[in-house]
């Protein structure tokens, strides 16, 4: 399992994706799931994924190579939209699904999800949710972030925190919150996270890595932890009547 979360904003975007996949409690390993798109001047588009880690991993693998080949059904470096690269993200996993699905079915779910987001010159920046059909939808201002993987649990710090006003510092501060709340309570997701602060309109893109030891993030997660304690000890207590 895993964790990724994509956040659209006026300003721009921010990602986040953990790095631990495990196939048992003996087989953890430390695998990026937010990947970059080759470099261009008209457009920055960032995958990330979840799910079957030979699935997600041969998808990429195949958008990787086919970027620049001319062939436009697959090559993301000619898709004039980033709907149209969401389609080429989908249809890349439905191919890769129905050739592997009888072989690996025995053995587990071949399927995967991914997050798509960036931008391509003459629209603003966008986010799209693949799910494992090759489907998918976009984040709106409603509806401002998607999350793929292991959701439940970062996903109420941002339901009531995040708004389509967010400055970008603020939505990574709470796509970091988030992911602390879901590595307190679930093994599966874990350190390092690979963290994006896109701009809207700068086609550039530089992911930072976060570490057990980042001081920023030891800083953040002690004081929400300590803000949260405190904010409970608080509230007022239940009402005499009910016995408690």
């Amino acid at each position: 399992m895993t964790y990724c979360l994509g956040i659209l904003l006026p300003q721009g975007l921010v990602l986040a994706s953990d790095s631990r996949s495990n196939a048992g409690v003996d087989q953890v390993v430390r695998v990026s799931k937010l990947n970059l798109m080759p470099a261009m001047k008209d457009r920055v588009i960032a995958i990330q994924s979840s799910g079957n880690l030979a699935t997600t991993q041969a998808v990429v693998t195949r958008l990787h190579e086919a970027f620049g080949s001319g062939d436009a059904a697959r090559d993301l470096s000619l898709a004039r939209t980033m709907f149209a690269a969401a389609a080429i993200v989908g249809e890349e996993l439905r191919t890769h699904i129905t050739a592997d699905r009888k072989f690996v079915d025995p053995y587990g779910d071949p399927a995967g999800n991914f997050l798509i987001s960036g931008q391509i010159v003459g629209e603003p920046p966008r986010l799209f949710q693949v799910y494992a059909a090759g489907n998918f939808v976009e984040a709106t201002p409603r509806s401002p972030f998607l999350q793929i993987g292991e959701t439940k649990y970062g996903k109420p710090i941002l339901d009531r925190s995040l708004t389509p006003e967010c400055p970008l510092d603020e939505a990574a501060k709470l796509a970091l919150i988030s992911f602390d709340a879901t590595l307190r309570s679930n093994l599966s997701v874990g350190l390092p996270i690979d963290l994006l602060a896109y701009r809207a309109d700068s086609f550039e893109a530089a992911p930072v890595t976060i570490e057990e030891e980042d001081p920023y993030w030891n800083a953040l997660r002690k004081a929400y932890s300590e803000g949260l304690t405190a904010l409970v000890a608080g509230l007022p207590a239940p009402p005499a009547v009910w016995g408690v």
